[in-house]
């Protein structure tokens, strides 16, 4: 009997939204991330052409080549991949765009774009793979390396660590949140849930080098990861509140929060009484993580979304990258106008 293959409301099945075989090492965390992006995708039923995915330079940079063959890419400059997002937003607007980075693209070398990117709002998904190490160039400490951390080849880091969660919320992220990527369910209602938004989301995914940063000491370990994630919530995504089926959670321990899209998740408490729409809280919580080392994961902040930045400028409904050169092009008369009306 022939098997039935499953697929979603496109008509389109999974092996549409898969990639090419990765060259990553075996048990790499960034294939269970990769793995994770193409089945969220695919649930939603957005077709691969329309998702748009950016990297910089690193291991997490040669993640996108691993799922979504049919969108379009770009591998860009070590941490300039939120510049490429930035320009391919105004290029057309209607593009999800998916920007997949690393701790060193975005924590060293990129720091500074990654703080743009969230003030400017870009609407994209940015997800930071991060494993704590320099995991292309042999291992070296990277910006998230834990204090105290000893590797073979590098010594001991001397160096306390960046939060990029804390990152992003001090710099105005309506949409923050951390994972593991030895929660596959976890990691997958959230990147849906990302993908929802209207403004900049941020996912900071934990996610393990198995060659330089294994250890079971090492805070980005699989073993550490395991034993020192504490969930603060339990996270369903459901595409309508038609979908939503809340009999399945107790009263007065789940939380409803709608999406701009119109999209829901409903966030079951686990044993923190955690509101994510609290800023003063999700700083608190992130303090606390860091001083007791333990990873707290889930929706970490959400928000009433800011205006994204195309929605700040008077631009056409039509992409700019659909507009013809004759149309883009001033004619002489409206130049003159314009060069007149500065006298």
């Amino acid at each position: 009997m022939e098997k039935t293959v499953e697929l979603n409301r496109l008509g389109l099945a999974l092996a549409d939204y898969k990639g090419k075989p990765s060259t990553l090492c075996p048990g790499c965390g960034h294939n269970a991330i990769a793995n994770q992006i193409q089945a969220a995708i695919w649930e939603l039923g957005l077709a691969p052409e329309k998702v748009m995915k950016l990297s910089g330079i690193g291991c997490s940079s040669k993640s996108p080549n691993y799922f979504l063959n049919r969108s379009f890419g770009f591998n860009g400059l070590h941490g300039r991949m939120p510049t490429l997002a930035t320009g391919a937003s105004f290029g057309d607007s209607s593009i999800k765009i998916l920007g997949i980075s690393g701790d060193g693209d975005t924590a060293s070398i990129g720091m500074g774009h990654f703080k743009h990117v969230i003030r400017r709002n870009v609407p994209m998904v940015y997800i930071i793979e991060n494993n704590g190490c320099y995991g292309l160039t042999k291992g070296q400490f990277s910006a998230t390396s834990d204090q105290g951390l000893v590797l073979k080849h590098q010594g001991v880091n001397l160096l306390p660590p960046l939060d990029l969660c804390m990152e992003a919320l001090i710099s105005g992220a309506s949409f923050v949140a951390r994972t593991f990527s030895g929660d596959v369910k976890q990691m997958k209602e959230l990147i849906k849930a990302a993908i929802s938004q209207t403004g900049i989301a941020v996912i900071d995914v934990i996610s393990p080098c198995v060659t330089f940063n294994n250890r079971d000491d090492a805070l980005q370990s699989y073993s550490w990861g395991r034993e020192h994630e504490a969930p603060i919530q339990g996270i369903t995504f459901f595409s309508s509140r038609e979908d939503m089926q809340l009999e399945n959670f107790e009263e007065g321990t789940y939380r409803e929060i709608e999406l701009p899209d119109g999209s829901y998740i409903v966030l079951k408490k686990i044993e923190k009484d955690y509101d994510p729409t609290d800023l003063n809280a999700a700083l608190d919580l992130l303090t606390e993580s860091y001083k007791y080392h333990y990873f707290a994961t889930g929706l970490i902040y959400f928000s009433e979304v800011p205006p994204a930045i195309q929605e700040q400028y008077d631009l056409p409904a039509e992409p700019f990258n659909r507009l013809t050169p004759d149309r883009l092009r001033p004619s002489q008369e409206s130049l003159e106008a314009i060069n007149v009306s500065l006298f």
